[in-house]
């Protein structure tokens, strides 16, 4: 079995096994196999290549290292659904890696510019209404970064305050509601991406950075600036990561949903955690994070296969 940009050790031969039983629950076997192909497998059969959505600045999950090649946990999640669709439509294929934002990511894979889109999107049901998504990878929420010394310990602190936020991000319309709801009067300050909103805060040009807690650690890890930065506040929302994929394609639904099921259960997504959350980045700083216990039970219903 092939073994897209991950090393050997990291997939015991429980991995091989379990996925070739995925392969085979997911399609008849046979010749004719080729011709029962649909959506995504059969685009990705006749093209010889799947195209993976990533981020550029979604730190650790998908972002790009010193030789602007995509990397992150996200990453190495998608590489082994690649590989799982691989053995389920017979060739190999090649990656084609097409950048998106968080206000494109959703169109990219309705168009099918995408096939996985493989960052730090929040699954919800106003987004389950355009597109598919795995069983969840990571759980995060709102919180706030702010220049250490800011007077800024709360969200009612934000009041009158310019806040830079992600445009098409959760926390956008977080931030929004909170506005309104509390009479804050928050001058929000949209930006393209995540890099560029931290670079509001840098620059003096906002007060404060509202988005996913885990993306403001990364950020702060990328820049080693945990000197000069700092994450305050409750949580303000609540984000279900998954990797997203288009709608209306059973067969694809079936490899993802069942190769997550054998990542839990092998222990890969453990071990991927573990690389990108709790041991050094790149860039030489570690995010620290240990695993909540809430992924961790999310991880272990995963693994107990449906019957």
């Amino acid at each position: 079995m092939k073994r897209i940009g991950m090393l050997p050790s990291a997939f015991p031969s429980l991995f091989a096994a379990l996925l070739a039983a995925v392969v085979l629950a997911v399609l008849p076997a046979g010749p004719a196999q080729a011709q029962e192909l649909t959506g995504t497998l059969a685009k990705a059969r006749e093209s010889g290549t799947i195209a993976i959505g990533y981020r550029e600045s979604s730190v650790p999950f998908s972002y790009l290292n010193a030789r602007n090649e995509p990397i992150g946990y996200s990453i190495e999640l998608c590489r082994a659904l690649v590989t799982a669709i691989e053995d389920a439509v017979n060739r190999s294929l090649t990656i084609k890696w097409v950048p998106v934002t968080s206000d494109s990511r959703i169109d990219a894979v309705v168009s099918g510019k995408v096939d996985l889109e493989c960052g730090s999107t929040t699954n919800n049901l106003e987004r389950q209404k355009r597109v598919s998504f795995s069983p969840t990878m990571f759980v995060s929420g709102t919180k706030v970064l702010v220049k250490k010394g800011s007077p800024i310990k709360s969200f009612r602190d934000l009041a009158n305050r310019k806040v830079a936020v992600t445009a098409g991000t959760t926390n956008e319309k977080t931030l929004r509601e909170l506005s309104q709801k509390f009479k804050l009067n928050i001058d929000l300050q949209v930006a393209r991406d995540h890099a560029e909103s931290f670079g509001l805060v840098k620059s003096g040009q906002a007060d404060a950075f509202a988005t996913d807690d885990v993306l403001l650690y990364g950020l702060i890890a990328k820049d080693a600036a945990k000197a000069d930065y700092e994450v305050v506040g409750d949580f303000l929302s609540y984000d279900p990561y998954g990797i997203m994929y288009r709608k209306g394609d059973p067969q694809l639904n079936k490899v993802v949903v069942d190769t997550f099921q054998v990542l839990a259960e092998d222990g890969e997504i453990e071990r991927q955690y573990k690389r990108w959350f709790l041991r050094k980045l790149p860039s030489g700083e570690s995010i620290n994070l240990p695993m909540s216990a809430q992924l961790e039970t999310i991880i272990q219903t995963m693994s107990v296969k449906a019957e």
